[in-house]
């Protein structure tokens, strides 16, 4: 049985419980939750959760953990765990559906699978996860800064922030390279209309930083470069901005100009 972590699947498990208590503040957990919980791991913040929520349902894609997981969580009926990886899994398939995602993600999936769960999860109100701090500070980046991206504009213009802490590498074992932060957010509303849209105009913009909109937005075959420029004139820009400028409002203005 190997309880190793793997440098390629981005694992680093919890091992200061010291760091649950803050997850459960922020995460504001009740006991009639239902939980999403990404990369168990040894099982610490499961059996957390579990003992606090109604149900826990943890997906690990590390087959070799479940001998662990299964010895640690055994007796707790409220946990469903889940193998395989998250990202090609139905998460919209699990029953009861999960209204929090609480979970110390794979430094692989962590930006991935934040931004996938906005529309695939639509039962999902509130997230805290555990992430690189450079993945955190991402989610909520204002525009016209190195970390504002496309992950930046999709996250934002579901949430708003509600929490946010750095972690000390100390908390992990192995104890990794990088520095780490949780980072809390809540669901605004239902999402603008043609999401799906607007998630490849963002996409589409974001793929080459230092064109301006207009070419990033032809290069992907979603528009003309002409076409793009005079969406960008109705909106109010002009045909040389990037995509980095544009607050995340302004892409939906932008996504609903190109239709």
């Amino acid at each position: 049985m190997s309880t190793r972590a793997k440098k390629e699947l981005g694992q680093h498990f919890l091992a200061d419980e010291n760091i649950l208590g803050v997850i459960g503040r922020l995460a504001e957990l009740d006991d009639d939750d239902v939980v999403l919980e990404v990369g168990p791991g040894l099982g610490v913040l499961t059996m957390y959760l579990a003992e606090r929520v109604a149900h826990v349902h943890a997906v690990e894609l590390d087959r070799s953990l479940e001998p662990t997981l299964r010895e640690v969580l055994a007796g707790r009926e409220n946990v469903a765990l889940h193998f395989g990886d998250a990202l090609a899994f139905d998460l919209g398939s699990l029953v009861p559906a999960p209204a929090k995602l609480v979970a110390n993600l794979p430094y692989n999936v962590a930006t991935p699978l934040v931004a996938e769960s906005l529309d695939r999860l639509p039962a999902v109100r509130v997230w805290c996860v555990m992430v690189q701090r450079e993945v955190a500070d991402r989610f909520f980046a204002e525009p016209e800064t190195k970390a504002y991206g496309a992950v930046s504009v999709l996250v934002q213009l579901a949430t708003e922030r509600t929490g946010f802490h750095p972690v000390s590498r100390n908390v992990f074992r192995p104890r990794p390279n990088v520095d780490s932060a949780l980072v809390a957010f809540r669901r605004r509303g239902e999402l603008p209309a043609e999401y799906r849209q607007l998630k490849a105009v963002v996409g589409a913009a974001f793929a080459h930083r230092r064109k301006q909109l207009p070419n990033s937005l032809e290069l992907a075959g979603l528009a003309t470069r002409e076409h793009a420029a005079a969406a960008l004139e109705r909106i109010g820009r002009e045909a040389t901005t990037r995509a980095e400028a544009l607050r995340p409002d302004e892409f939906v203005a932008l996504a609903t100009a190109l239709a």
